[in-house]
């Protein structure tokens, strides 16, 4: 079966659907084409199923959150579709939001569902046509414009929007397909790793420490030898398999940007108090070490500590020799974990690399190499810290991308 349209969208993600509702409003006839029998499958497992849909902060903070290249890029989708005009339009749908302490931005229902339900209703408002369960099989340049091919139809289209997504979590079915259709129209792709993903460790200590949340951490990620190639500050979970929570998983991308690198985790405990006034803590009252160390981390942290420190809990702090005091006091401040690597794409929240950005028009979201080809989402070599940022992001291209087509 050959069908003709104006516009055909392949992706129906944050991104693509976006740019399908955009496009459609704008009274193109447009087919939005999905691989999965459901749409918005990211957006229902982002977030703990709650869905963190972008962050309370200004454009100009949301872009600079992205690096030099990413704010340059993300000024102009910023512009278009804003933090504050990607809030109304869910409340306009019923989804009602929150601001957390950290800054996220959530439904007030606390259920990604609601938010991919009003993705998909502002598609199906618009009379974009959605086509799920229709994996695409090719792409190519026609006279008319492009030509998709699926497993049901032919598409032939006079402008063709690639929102496929990256490689994270490809149980989503982002398995990449877009780089390889995008390469064949002749882009270059920024090769993809992992970002925000959970760290692997093979340290016995961190094991032992399984279920055990920090809600403050600064954590840096260091070469034998060389400065920290990276530091965070943020909450952190230990794990069966080594850390996972916002910091370590904010600090995976300079260990997935040199995976074979010999990677050590360096924790400060107590980002907030100096080596003086812990020191001063410690010399205060003549106390159990034990119970000092826990009014500034948990029992189970704390008793490993002490082990480092070579100091059984019951000592007291009056009993500290000079060299017991320096190792607990760096044991808080610089302990170490060696580091194996990542859990990869499967558990990644985003994917780093992509189109490369240098190709791309960031006014339109147009291909500079293949004109009538449009790009959004994370598909681009466009990623950024957890919190709401990449989801700002997709919405906001998709949204330029549905107004340029």
């Amino acid at each position: 079966m050959k069908q003709e349209c104006d516009v055909a969208v392949i992706g129906a993600g944050a991104a693509g659907m976006f740019a399908a509702a955009r496009a459609a409003a704008r009274g193109r006839s447009v087919v939005l084409l999905e691989k999965n029998r459901k749409a918005g499958v990211k957006i229902l497992m982002s977030g703990g199923t709650r869905c963190n849909l972008t962050h309370a902060a200004d454009r100009r903070a949301i872009a600079a959150a992205f690096g030099r290249q990413g704010e340059r890029f993300l000024h102009a989708p910023l512009a278009a579709l804003g933090p504050e005009e990607l809030i109304e339009l869910f409340h306009a749908r019923g989804v009602r939001t929150k601001v957390e302490a950290t800054g996220k931005v959530f439904p007030v229902s606390n259920r990604a569902l609601d938010v991919a339900r009003a993705c998909i209703a502002m598609v199906q408002e618009s009379g974009a046509e959605l086509a799920l369960g229709e994996p695409v099989v090719s792409v190519e340049r026609s006279e008319q414009g492009y030509s998709v091919l699926t497993d049901r139809r032919r598409v032939d289209c006079q402008r063709l929007v690639l929102a496929t997504g990256g490689r994270s979590y490809p149980g989503c079915g982002t398995t990449g397909d877009g780089y390889a259709w995008a390469k064949q129209l002749g882009h270059k792709i920024v090769p993809p790793r992992p970002a925000l993903a959970p760290l692997t460790s093979t340290a016995d200590w961190v094991h032992r420490l399984q279920g055990v949340t920090l809600p403050d951490v600064r954590l840096s990620v260091v070469e034998e030898g060389r400065k920290p190639a990276d530091t965070r500050r943020g909450s952190l979970l230990f794990t069966h398999f080594g850390l996972s929570g916002p910091v370590a998983m904010d600090i995976s991308r300079a260990i997935t940007d040199r995976p074979s690198a010999d990677w050590q985790a360096v924790f400060d405990f107590t980002p907030d108090t100096d080596e003086q006034t812990l020191r001063s803590r410690f010399r205060g009252p003549n106390r159990a070490v034990l119970s000092v160390l826990t009014e500034l981390v948990p029992k189970s942290l704390a008793e490993e500590l002490l082990v480092v420190a070579g100091a059984p809990p019951e000592r007291r702090t009056a009993e500290f020799s000079k060299a017991e005091l320096s190792r607990l006091v760096d044991a808080l401040k610089r302990r170490r974990a060696p580091l194996s690597g990542t859990l990869g794409f499967k558990k990644a929240e985003v994917t780093a690399g992509g189109v490369a950005l240098k190709e791309v028009s960031s006014q339109d979201m147009q291909s500079r190499v293949s004109p009538g080809l449009f790009l959004a989402g994370e598909v681009l070599d466009l990623d950024g810290p957890i919190g709401g940022y990449n989801f700002q992001a997709a919405f906001s291209t998709g949204w330029l991308a549905g107004e340029s087509v």
